[in-house]
């Protein structure tokens, strides 16, 4: 109901402006981009450090692979793929951070989700296709809305206006038997003051890991007013993805092909007769599941109703009001479960009672996720600009388990629940932000954040526990830098800013310790060097990300393949990022970029469960390491491309990636790591134009060009017992040489 009254009042007073509207002259026409997005975007005089991904950019490069494979070439970052080939589920680190510290916004609205604040790409296949720029900041990055942004933040702008109509059909085939199939369409302006855009999109895969398939469909609708003074902007878009899983990773001894690591590995873990040849026989793209139906499918639908108000020459209102609905389960086959964890009474047949049984289950989620937010723009000249600025929003879950099938039904009925609980996410910030020139080469930015957060959960969860807590957080956020511009071609920054964090829905729920996780915060130092030309470009960036009560990746997973946090009490990153660009010849450009880093824990107590010798007890054991390095953080990551034109309308473009190499826990241990890789990909594009069409695209991508067999992914974790330590370390292995090959039509 809230929602509902919010979208009446703003159709009222956009209703009113509009009949209003053609007594007034026209001062300028509202660009979404400049209103919606410029709240929590960084500019030009902002003293942080930041990349934009333009429209031109993204259609060059996508091809089907989920979104974090467009951001991929940015500096500090580091793509992965459970399947192994970019489609399905996919996931990016920037800085060493997960995307649980990476904020996303969909045209200033939050995209995280509220619990994990984890961002799942696959719920928004394609997406791509209807983006018009993407803008990476690093570090934590000017105020935004939602989870605050401890590695970096992503600001996404969907399309904006196309004055004149269009169609598109965009079609690719692949390896892995992958295709992309996506059809677009523009109405332009309608009277001069009406457009509708639209998008449908199927991408399929087998998937490189075996079994690892995914069925994605989408589609992205918008409808626009756009009159002088005023916009009025509907987007509704949908994905709806179904993803066999793939979750559990490769053990090491399959990957190096061990035969007896692989029966030591059988014996330790009980595996079936069925379950052992699966793993033996596989080689590395093995898929520890095999019931056929073992799949996650989740749809999940968002409603943007978006305004922009030129108010008078210097001021601009911009409110937006959202909601998003997502629904869908994981199936999982389960064997030898007992009645007693599932409500289910034991089964006595004569003389015998059955305590287990074998049975299939589904794990739902139910959620909806809705509210506002608004920004209010003052510029009465170019040396001042001030944003007040911020975001109201409400989180609403269900999880439930429901048994659809099982050997021995018991008591129980079809669809038997067997756990439910809810939770209940409360989420306010506002800011104010302002840029201020104290002369025409330096200019001040100052940023104030206050955020409050408030978080209830009710219920059992999937193991019977009751998690029963609330949780209330307040945060200060403040941010302060310069920026000199030296000359025309080269200027210099530094900045300091505060940033406050709360733990997610895991650190609490799989906190076997019993203690209550801490917020995070956060003081992140950056400093640079720019300077640009006609033929080049070059940028340096400096920073100190100091970290107090930091949640870092122990390297586990739980049961859904989610990584396990816990507190470190001090930590740091710090690094050098390198960003340059030439124009070698008027046909010939080169791109390059390197980041150089320490990511540092100052003291690691590593806790290791101990089951005795027995196999009798249960003890947590504390190892202490001193200074270690932080999971999942690579000193060095490079990358860069070649992009050559050597005809009208050809471009050839070689891009390369190096990553370092990578410990799966926080122990600095060398036989818990990822190996450092280096990846070479080609694209080859030809664009031509005719009278009867405005251009075709053909478009070959070869991907892992020299068929490098790596892993790009993975966790550790280990028990003492029956007098022994055990390790077990899995990796998720990225395909070797791939292709896409595409075919874009432009009417």
């Amino acid at each position: 109901m809230k929602i509902q009254f919010l979208v009446a009042i703003l159709l009222c007073n956009a209703a009113v402006y509009a009949q209003n509207e053609t007594m007034l002259d026209s001062i300028k026409t509202v660009d979404l981009k400049e209103i919606v997005v410029s709240s929590t975007r960084a500019t030009s005089k902002t003293p942080m450090t930041f990349n934009e991904i333009k429209k031109e950019e993204i259609e060059e490069n996508n091809t089907g692979k989920d979104l974090p494979y467009l951001l991929e070439n940015t500096p500090s970052a580091v793509t992965t793929s459970d399947a192994g080939a970019g489609v399905g589920y996919t996931g990016i680190r920037i800085r060493g951070s997960d995307a649980a510290r990476v904020n996303v916004t969909l045209n200033g609205i939050p995209y995280n989700d509220p619990e994990s604040q984890g961002v799942f790409w696959v719920n928004l296949p394609d997406f791509a296709s209807s983006i018009s720029s993407i803008q990476v900041q690093r570090g934590l990055g000017t105020s935004t809305n939602g989870a605050g942004a401890f590695g970096a933040s992503v600001n996404i702008e969907t399309k904006g206006l196309s004055k004149d109509p269009y169609a598109t059909i965009d079609n690719a085939y692949g390896s892995f038997n992958t295709w992309k199939r996506t059809a677009m369409f523009g109405t332009g302006l309608i009277a001069n003051k009406f457009a509708i855009d639209g998008r449908l999109s199927r991408i399929s895969s087998d998937g490189y890991v075996d079994r690892a398939t995914s069925d994605l469909k989408s589609y992205f609708l918008s409808g626009g007013y756009y009159g002088k003074k005023a916009l009025i902007k509907f987007n509704i878009f949908s994905g709806h993805e179904t993803t066999y899983q793939a979750w559990y990773g490769v053990p090491e001894s399959r990957m190096n092909d061990d035969v007896d690591g692989m029966n030591a590995y059988a014996d330790r873990n009980g595996l079936s007769d069925a379950d052992r040849a699966n793993l033996l026989n596989s080689g590395r793209t093995y898929n520890q599941y095999t019931y056929d139906n073992e799949v996650d499918d989740y749809e999940q639908t968002h409603y943007q109703l978006i305004s922009a108000f030129d108010l008078s020459e210097s001021i601009t209102l911009n409110v937006a009001l959202f909601l998003i609905h997502g629904e869908g389960y994981f199936e999982q086959y389960k064997t030898d479960r007992d009645f007693a964890d599932y409500g289910l009474n034991d089964i006595t047949i004569g003389s015998e009672t059955i305590t287990s049984t074998d049975l299939i289950q589904r794990r739902w989620l139910n959620n909806n996720f809705y509210g506002t937010t608004f920004s209010l723009d003052y510029q009465p000249s170019n040396s001042f600009r001030f944003t007040l600025g911020g975001a109201w929003n409400e989180y609403d879950g269900d999880h439930f388990g429901r048994v659809i099938w099982a050997q021995f039904a018991s008591n129980g009925a079809i669809r038997h629940p067997y756990y439910s609980n809810n939770s209940l996410k409360r989420d306010f910030n506002i800011f104010g932000k302002a840029i201020y020139d104290l002369s025409d080469q330096l200019s001040l930015f100052g940023d104030l954040q206050y955020r409050t957060v408030d978080y209830t959960m009710k219920g059992n969860d999937n193991d019977g526990l009751t998690i029963d807590q609330s949780h209330n957080y307040n945060f200060f956020n403040p941010k302060f830098g310069l920026k000199y511009q030296i000359n025309d071609r080269s200027n210099v920054y530094a900045s300091v800013a505060i940033g406050s964090k709360e733990p997610v829905r895991s650190d609490f729920t799989d906190n076997v310790s019993g203690t209550i996780p801490k917020a995070e915060n956060l003081t992140d130092f950056e400093a640079g060097y720019s300077r640009t030309s006609s033929k080049y470009s070059f940028q340096a960036n400096f920073y100190w990300m100091d970290y107090k009560d930091q949640l870092v990746l122990t390297g586990e997973l739980n049961d859904v393949g989610s990584s396990l946090r816990a507190n470190v009490d001090k930590s740091y990153r710090a690094g050098i990022e390198l960003q340059a660009g030439y124009q070698l010849t008027e046909d010939l450009k080169v791109n390059a970029n390197a980041t150089i880093s320490k990511n540092k824990i100052e003291s690691f107590d590593e806790t290791i469960y101990n089951y005795g010798v027995g196999w009798d007890e249960y003890n947590a054991d504390v190892i202490s390491y001193g200074e270690t390095d932080i999971a999942f953080s690579p000193n060095v990551v490079a990358g860069g491309n070649l992009d050559y034109s050597p005809l009208s309308g050809l471009n050839l473009r070689w891009i390369h990636k190096y990553v370092g190499e990578q410990f799966l826990d926080n122990t600095s241990t060398d036989s818990r790591k990822l190996d450092a890789y280096y990846i070479s990909d080609a694209v080859a594009t030809y664009t031509f134009t005719g009278e009867s069409f405005k251009a075709i695209s053909l478009k070959l991508a070869v991907y892992n060009l020299f068929n490098k067999m790596y892993s790009a992914n993975g966790y550790s974790w280990g028990y003492r017992g029956g007098g022994d330590e055990i390790r077990e370390n899995f990796y998720y292995p990225q395909a070797g040489t791939n292709f896409m090959l595409g075919l874009n039509i432009k009417l």
